[in-house]
């Protein structure tokens, strides 16, 4: 996707059911319009979001240091 950076997914160690998947953008709007409003998202929901219980939290994270 344009805008896309890195991806990294994490499994908690105290809690093996939990993970963290964190992406990184160029820009908000890659994400939240870019990638959101693709076709390409719709294909990602269709084949993931059935196995989200529950939903996950999507946070936008600027860098600080």
């Amino acid at each position: 996707m344009p805008g896309f950076r890195t991806l990294s997914l994490s499994r908690s160690i105290e809690s093996p059911s939990t993970y963290l998947l964190l992406v990184s953008w160029e820009r908000l709007d890659d994400h939240t319009i870019g990638f959101r409003q693709s076709e390409e998202y719709q294909e990602w929901r269709t084949r993931l979001h059935h196995f989200y219980e529950p939903f996950p939290v999507v946070e936008h994270f600027q860098r600080v240091l």
